[in-house]
């Protein structure tokens, strides 16, 4: 088993519908990005990637690269299971805290965790998603945008790592 953790953050921008966790989030100003400004998913991936020394969410999906302007971050997240599963791993299971003032989450939190889930293709009961506040204080308290932690945990498929021990060669340590 591997642990990856992963960690975005966006500001709130106006005319952009709010993304989180792969749910409109209605009636709040969406965030700042290259894709659909999905901040869950893009810590999501970053923890993925990061459990199995794949890089960052940056290293395959480019802002400098057009063709993912105004991706949806779910298509992402999809093609980051593809990569883990490709290195022959697969999620266990992950942990989301998203720190903001507003919007309140708990009302989406459920939606969140079955449409995770379900990319993730692990089933709502292996995500957790929380809401935080940051108590008024920095840039999160004055309701300019959103941090996100995640972590993820992954297992080799079978339960056999192959790369354990390896360097990027394939040679032994």
């Amino acid at each position: 088993m591997r642990v990856g953790v992963g960690y975005d953050s966006h500001r709130f921008e106006e005319g952009r519908r709010l993304i989180l966790g792969g749910v409109h989030i209605p009636e709040h100003t969406g965030l700042t990005g290259h894709s659909d400004g999905d901040a869950v998913a893009h810590a999501l991936i970053d923890a993925l990637l990061g459990a199995v020394g794949a890089g960052d969410v940056g290293s395959y999906f480019p802002p400098s690269d057009h063709s993912w302007k105004d991706a949806d971050s779910m298509d992402l997240l999809a093609r980051a299971v593809n990569i883990l599963e490709s290195r022959n791993y697969q999620v266990v299971n992950v942990d989301v805290t998203v720190i903001c003032e507003s919007p309140k989450l708990a009302p989406h939190v459920e939606a969140m965790r079955r449409r995770l889930g379900d990319v993730l293709r692990v089933g709502a009961g292996a995500v957790s998603v929380k809401g935080k506040t940051n108590e008024g204080m920095g840039w999160i308290g004055r309701g300019e945008g959103i941090a996100v932690h995640a972590v993820a945990l992954v297992e080799a498929i079978g339960g056999f790592d192959a790369t354990w021990g390896a360097t990027d060669e394939g040679l032994p340590l």
